[in-house]
């Protein structure tokens, strides 16, 4: 480190500390007191100032900042590339299933697996670690029940053979269980006077036609 005059600070440590050194030794004492020379105290003294105010220079010396703009963002595009690169096209020869290299597990529907089985997973009836189908969603535990105690043809027949029953055992009550005949029934006067008096809407009276029947003119 140099000074502004140019005298690097350690040929002036070691001046000065030469100088004081010759003039203690010249020293005379008076009085029991050691006495030195005014330009002497005067010079070390301005060493002295000199090298910590070069000390509290340097120390409170900062680079200059200069501001530099290197950094441009890249567009959107690219970073989705980046993050997001497109699938590569693959034939179904070469991804069997279009499923991106994906290898399924038996298409089996975890309902048909054994419930007491020792399951890693007793709810999903899966291990650990058990690869997923990929139409997990209709072959899970939680998918529509699949019914398997009956075929559909075994199911047909049983509903037509539940029906060609109810029609027979119908026919069969009808023929050899009729209808009563029936008459409709009459009343003394109508019930005219119990039902009101005159003008009131009266029950059947022995002579009144027929109900529902077309009034013949006599």
């Amino acid at each position: 480190m140099f000074l502004s005059f140019g005298a690097p600070i350690n040929s002036i440590h070691s001046t000065a500390s030469k100088q004081a050194h010759h003039h203690f030794d010249s020293h005379h004492i008076i009085g029991g007191h050691c006495k030195q020379d005014s330009p002497t105290m005067l010079y070390q003294r301005v060493a002295r100032a000199s090298v910590m105010r070069a000390a509290s220079m340097a120390a409170s010396r900062r680079l200059p900042v200069i501001q530099h703009r290197t950094f441009f963002p890249e567009p959107d595009k690219q970073v989705l590339e980046q993050k997001y690169p497109e699938q590569p096209t693959l034939t179904e020869a070469e991804d069997p299933g279009q499923n991106g290299g994906f290898v399924n597990p038996p298409r089996v529907k975890r309902q048909f697996r054994d419930p007491h089985g020792d399951w890693w997973d007793k709810q999903e009836r899966r291990n650990f670690g058990e690869p997923v189908h990929e139409d997990h969603d209709i072959l899970g535990v939680f998918s529509p029940h699949e019914y398997t105690w009956v075929n559909s043809r075994t199911a047909f027949a049983q509903i037509g053979a539940f029906i060609a029953a109810f029609m027979g055992v119908c026919w069969v009550v009808g023929r050899l269980y009729p209808d009563k005949p029936s008459f409709p029934r009459e009343f003394e006067g109508g019930l005219e006077r119990e039902l009101g008096g005159p003008g009131a809407l009266r029950a059947r009276a022995p002579g009144d036609p027929e109900p529902f029947q077309p009034e013949t003119e006599e």
